[in-house]
């Protein structure tokens, strides 16, 4: 295993590594841990937008029905952090940064510029079936806190769509760019973030 994080410390630099999937497919779950074992900085496209809905109500709304938040919004909100000087020294993984179709454009455009090139994208695959699965058990034990785009099945409904309708182009986009991991995101948490680390090896082997 510490030979696995070394090489994807190595290859990635100050690199970044965005993950995408499903409404609680555990972007920021798997994120988080993989940016803690390689010692990377976190930055999810969620937390940071639903921290600024105090100060834009207009955000406020659009997340609280599970869209996506606009793009010149999203821009003006998430890109400043790829030039950020406390962040110039690590590499990043992101969590569904840049998530409507035309944002990854400027995603690679400016992680480039900040010395954080996006150098690997992993899709957790979940089926939609088993996302809502999730949801429920979510509201249930009540572990994600007052959420509002949480709240209800029509709004769990909504964001897979959007992410259907709107991300999925994003995802192609680095698919043909040859920088799309799969990952088969069913199953233990432990299992699946090792299955991260071993095909992120295989995909630095192949590359």
């Amino acid at each position: 295993m510490e030979e696995k994080i070394a090489k994807i410390r190595a290859w990635l630099g100050t690199g970044s590594i965005n993950v995408f999937g499903l409404p609680f497919s555990g972007k920021d779950t798997v994120g988080l841990r993989l940016a803690e074992t390689i010692g990377a900085k976190f930055l999810s496209s969620g937390l940071i937008l639903r921290a600024a809905e105090a100060e834009d109500k207009e955000l406020a709304k659009e997340l609280a029905a599970g869209n996506l938040a606009p793009t010149d919004t999203f821009r003006r909100i998430i890109m400043p952090y790829f030039g950020r000087a406390d962040l110039a020294e690590f590499p990043l993984v992101l969590s569904s940064v840049g998530r409507w179709e035309g944002e990854e454009y400027d995603i690679i455009d400016s992680a480039a510029k900040g010395g954080h090139d996006i150098k690997a994208v992993l899709l957790l695959n979940v089926s939609e079936d088993e996302a809502k699965k999730r949801w429920e058990v979510s509201r249930t034990i009540g572990d994600r806190g007052t959420r509002s785009d949480d709240k209800e099945q029509r709004i769990i409904d909504n964001r897979i769509n959007e992410f259907i309708t709107k991300t999925m182009p994003v995802i192609e986009t680095y698919r043909k760019r040859d920088l799309l991991i799969p990952i088969h995101a069913t199953g233990e948490r432990d299992a699946v973030f090792m299955t991260v680390i071993d095909e992120l090896c295989k995909f630095i082997d192949k590359h």
